[in-house]
């Protein structure tokens, strides 16, 4: 039988469902906490590929990728290529651009694009910027650093890397989130990660200013890191 929606003076309410009223119920925290534990390494995949993103930030990256349209994206940490194939696929739908891989473990990777370089070793070896230098020279880049997710390794990133960005361009910085929960709950760290790197990069360079637009989904991993490049001033 259909259910009857119920009715309170002439008001018809929405039909009640105990399993979204708990649902709807949850907090962003709870809800983040939930995504963490049992959807995101499991669940989220781009075209068969795990990916283990926020589908909402993935949705932010697309936008910002046909605005910016780049011609070089740079990805630090790649894993099993997942976020790697998504960025080739959509460079592929604008027909331009490759995506720099860079990554010191290829154990779990898997992927042949032909809109993909991948370069193996550490983000920091001096021939590996060399390489990345080289390809980013006179290209629309923008760079997503999805690596260690420590303060130190994530400021060294942002310093090494930042200057291949384009002004009007974006460094995105995933997972400043475990900064916002507490050692233990599902997402927290016991040592500062990225949120505090790009907070103390804001503070030594400031051709960068976090895009806060791109947040307006709320259920963001990366709060603080789209990092827009300003234009120079005239």
């Amino acid at each position: 039988m259909t259910k009857q929606y119920e009715k309170t003076k002439g008001t018809t309410l929405p039909l009640r469902e105990p399993a979204y009223d708990d649902l709807f119920g949850m907090s962003l925290r709870d809800w983040l906490l939930r995504h963490q534990r049992e959807v995101v390494f499991d669940k989220v995949t781009w075209m068969g590929r795990p990916i283990w993103k926020n589908v909402l930030d993935a949705w932010i990256y697309q936008e910002i990728i046909y605005e910016v349209k780049p011609e070089v994206i740079v990805e630090i940490g790649s894993k099993f290529g997942g976020s790697t194939a998504y960025f080739a696929d959509l460079l592929e739908l604008l027909k331009n651009g490759i995506v720099v891989s860079v990554d010191f473990d290829r154990s779990q990777y898997e992927l042949e694009h032909e809109r993909v370089v991948a370069l193996t070793g550490k983000s920091s070896a001096s021939d590996i910027l060399e390489k990345v230098r080289e390809i980013c020279a006179g290209k629309r880049t923008m760079v997503v650093q999805d690596s260690a997710h420590y303060r130190k390794q994530v400021l060294e990133d942002l310093v090494n890397y930042s200057k291949f960005v384009s002004p009007g361009s974006y460094f995105i910085v995933e997972d400043g989130i475990v900064d916002l929960f507490h050692e233990g709950d599902g997402l927290g760290f016991r040592d500062p990660g990225p949120l505090a790197a790009v907070e103390e990069f804001l503070k030594i360079n400031h051709d960068f200013e976090p895009d806060i637009s791109r947040e307006r989904y709320l259920l963001t991993y990366n709060p603080k890191g789209f990092l827009k490049r300003k234009a120079p001033a005239k």
